[in-house]
């Protein structure tokens, strides 16, 4: 008499009732304090790779790139997709490309009365590449995955004010304290084209413009 037995397999969510498809989904959904500890992490290896270069540093600037990216791919692999997706396309571009506008308003007067020196067009690729995966890299993780953990913890307010803060403490160990109040004014901005464009892809898109025009307006 042959006997068969198999192990005991977990439910497929999918096939689950929807209240408790959608408990077995949140379980396993990024927690708020899980994203700020590794997007704390990524910035102390930030900053021990670029030592005294700073901000400059290209390697520093990939490998906080892959860092804060690699937190972004953890919800996918365990199957949650939404936190990802950068919303409507056309209020992404419009509201992106406004707050981006909105951005440059500043360095483009500083630049007006005191231009800086040119720099070397060979350096714009690399800088370029680094400045965008960075950029991008920051708004997947706060405006988008923070953002929604925070916003299904304790709401709208509590995401727009969570990730604010973070993204000006973010900063501080390249830019300085006396940075934080500009940059917690850029994270409040951000925060609020991410309301009104129903996404993370505007603030993704105004953030990567405005750092790659800071090349210009210097």
């Amino acid at each position: 008499m042959n006997v068969h037995s198999s192990a005991p397999t977990l439910p497929d969510p999918s096939w689950l009732p929807p209240s408790t498809a959608a408990l077995a989904k949140d379980d396993i959904c990024p927690r708020p304090w899980a994203l700020l500890f590794g997007l704390g992490g990524a910035v102390l290896v930030r900053v021990a790779v670029a030592g005294s270069a700073g901000v400059s540093s290209v390697s520093a600037g990939l490998v906080f790139g892959a860092l804060v990216l690699g937190l972004a791919v953890l919800p996918v692999l365990a199957g949650v997709r939404e936190t990802l997706a950068p919303g409507p396309v056309r209020a992404q571009l419009v509201i992106g490309l406004a707050g981006a506008a909105v951005l440059c308003v500043v360095p483009l007067a500083v630049h007006l009365r005191t231009p800086g020196g040119a720099l070397p067009l060979s350096q714009l690729p690399v800088w370029a590449a680094v400045v965008t995966l960075v950029a991008v890299a920051e708004e997947v993780v706060l405006r988008g995955m923070l953002w929604s953990a925070a916003e299904k913890w304790r709401g709208t307010v509590a995401a727009l004010v969570m990730t604010t803060g973070a993204f000006g403490l973010l900063h501080v160990p390249l830019y300085g304290w006396e940075a934080l109040p500009l940059d917690l004014a850029v994270g409040l901005l951000l925060g609020g084209l991410r309301m009104a464009a129903g996404g993370w892809g505007a603030s993704a898109l105004a953030h990567t413009v405005a750092d790659l025009a800071g090349w210009w307006l210097r």
